[in-house]
This record gives structure tokens, sequence and C-alpha cells, in this order.
């Protein structure tokens, strides 16, 4: 039986092993490696503090997740593959390495954004498709 998610620690376990998948993967791989260039050690600890205050109740996350998605869109417009490639490679992470209540929470958390980030950028397309 694996452990549920208990720890700041597990979070970043989590998150470490998804981006491997995500450096790689064919839909939303060069979002990461070549439009954004992420810088790895900068952005990890950001998305770890954002999941530890989602998952955890640990408010340290103090950034505007959406702005930075809304600047992302500007670059490449967010589709719907994209957002179902990035909670596919989610779920079989937090599968792989965790189960219990609050990894189940990730996965309903992480869908539940990925929606909200789909609407709100699907919008944005369109508005700019219009001018």
């Amino acid at each position: 039986m694996k452990k549920d998610i208990a720890s700041r620690a597990d979070i970043e376990a989590l998150i470490v092993s998804f981006y491997e998948k995500v450096k790689q993967d064919a839909t939303i791989g060069f979002i990461f490696n070549d439009v954004v260039k992420i810088d790895w050690t900068h952005h990890i600890p950001v998305i770890v503090d954002f999941w530890e205050s989602i998952l955890l109740d640990n408010p340290v996350y103090k950034k505007n997740a959406m702005e930075v998605h809304y600047d992302l869109n500007k670059k490449v417009p967010l589709q719907k593959e994209h957002f179902e490639s990035w909670m596919q490679l989610f779920a079989a992470t937090v599968d792989e390495l965790f189960e219990g209540k609050i990894a189940s929470s990730a996965k309903v958390r992480a869908q539940s954004i990925a929606s909200v980030m789909l609407f709100k950028m699907s919008n944005a397309n369109n508005n700019h498709s219009i001018l």
C-alpha cells in the first residue's frame, strides 16, 4: 500500500516526478522546454508552494496562477488537448506515488483547476480572434 500525501516533501516528490514526464510529453513538453524555457530550479519550489497551499492548507503560495497562464496563452494559445495531457500526466503521477484521501483530493483539485483554466483561456482566445 502506498502512503498518502502528508508533507511538503511528498508534494515536492510528486511535482518533480510529474515535470519529468511533462518535459518529455509530445503535447505539452514544447511549451515548457521551448516556449517558456522554464528555469526548473525556480519553477519547482513555486509549484510546490501552490500545491502545499491547496492540499495541506498551508498558505505559502502568494502569486496569481491565472496571470502567468494568461501571459503564456498569448505565446501559445492553450487548448483542450494541452489541459487533457497535463491532467493525464498529473493523475498518473499521483497514482504512481500515492493513495489516500489527499492524493484523491489532488486529482480532483487538479481537474477543477484544469477545467477553469481551459474555460478562461478559451474565452481569452475567442476574444482575441474577434479583434
